[in-house]
């Protein structure tokens, strides 16, 4: 059966003490061109002013529906709103971004190009950097722009595993609720914020056996500040990462999950968390240490030493921590990568974006920016 562009859509909202800049992003919502919306919007014990905007929004349009309720954290909330949700297609919004008109029109309208169902929709992002202070605010395409085809017909994760190699993007998406609700798919309730996105991010794409890509951003992410997740004063917070790797580790097992390119996606991410947690809060913290080897430690040696993305730096460091001796570390995957990926930017940007490109690695300014929002809300 066809997907139907003209279907509900229920749009999740999970808040929590974001008053700042709720309104901007309700608004975003409320404006979309595509008006078939339920938006659920669950006030997760908020303390600032968020609960009489959200009243406000409520009062003003009936497709706003308010939940107020203690705090329960981001997973718990979002799994109320899977339960209240009536939608054919189910999107997941953070309360501090905002989306563009087009968003769910131009979504709906991919999914209803091919016969049968689709699983989810997934296109890129905007991130917005510097957002604390309006005149050095400014917006950048994320990771995955222009790495992901219009696709005229589904395709599964092994076909395009980037899209669980980068940032958790679960809201740049929509998903299918039946999809959702016939796989058992839902989020783990950790307490405050805790990376719940991570292990619905695997489960979503892995379950998934048609998903519809194309390469347009709509939805505008609110990134880590400058500094912001520096020297973390908790050790859960610290050891959040890690664990939150090893949990996906344990979907992707208890799914059987075997593709390599998969495999190569889920442990690039790896060493990226191992790589924030030492920029963040330092190689001397013990947690940081435990939580690099223990990634480590579920990880397949050969796929490490054969990924193509990862330096010869990193695999013997890898090597070192795992107290493997006696194995060369191949230079030529590398090298292969460095090839296509300058081939890839001088396409997208140009020579100048490609020059850009190589000045960060040389100049070591392409470091983590991840975790301020999630931290930030507990």
């Amino acid at each position: 059966m066809k997907s139907d562009a003209s279907a509900l859509v229920s749009v999740i909202i999970p808040v929590c003490n974001v008053e700042k800049y709720l309104a901007q992003c309700l608004e975003s919502v409320c404006s979309q061109t595509h008006r078939e919306l339920e938006i659920i919007c669950l006030n997760d014990g908020s303390k600032d002013g968020s609960l009489a905007i959200l009243r406000e929004f409520e009062a003003r349009d009936p497709r706003v529906a308010v939940v107020d309720k203690p705090n329960e954290g981001y997973g718990a909330t979002c799994n109320r709103g899977l339960d209240m949700a009536r939608g054919e297609w189910v999107s997941i919004i953070e309360p501090d971004d905002w989306i563009d008109p087009v968003m769910y029109e131009r979504m709906l309208a991919r999914a209803a190009m091919v016969d049968g169902p689709v699983d989810i929709v997934k296109c890129p992002w905007i991130d917005v950097h510097d957002w604390d202070d309006p005149t050095t605010q400014y917006e950048q395409q994320c990771g995955l722009a222009h790495r992901l085809p219009n696709t005229a017909s589904p395709v599964t994760l092994a076909d395009l595993p980037i899209m669980v190699e980068q940032h958790p993007s679960i809201w740049s998406a929509i998903y299918r609720r039946d999809f959702l609700s016939g796989c058992g798919i839902r989020f783990i309730p950790y307490p405050g914020a805790g990376w719940a996105d991570n292990p619905f991010l695997v489960e979503s794409f892995c379950q998934a056996k048609a998903i519809m890509t194309f390469d347009e951003a709509f939805y505008h992410y609110r990134c880590d500040l400058p500094g912001a997740t520096y020297n973390h004063e908790k050790d859960s917070a610290v050891a959040r990462p890690f664990d939150r790797w090893c949990d996906m580790t344990d979907v992707l097992e208890r799914l059987h999950v075997t593709d390599r390119g998969i495999l190569e996606a889920h442990y690039m991410r790896g060493f990226n968390y191992i790589h924030g947690g030492i920029v963040e809060d330092g190689w001397e913290n013990p947690i940081v240490q435990e939580g690099a080897r223990r990634v480590f430690s579920r990880m397949d040696t050969e796929i490490v030493l054969g990924h193509p993305k990862l330096s010869p730096k990193r695999k013997r460091f890898y090597l070192e921590q795992m107290g493997i001796t006696g194995r060369r570390v191949p230079v030529w995957p590398r090298v292969k990568h460095f090839a296509s990926e300058a081939a890839f930017s001088v396409r997208t940007n140009g020579v100048g974006g490609l020059v850009r490109k190589v000045g960060g690695f040389v100049n070591g300014k392409l470091v983590s920016r991840r975790r301020a929002k999630e931290n930030a809300k507990g």
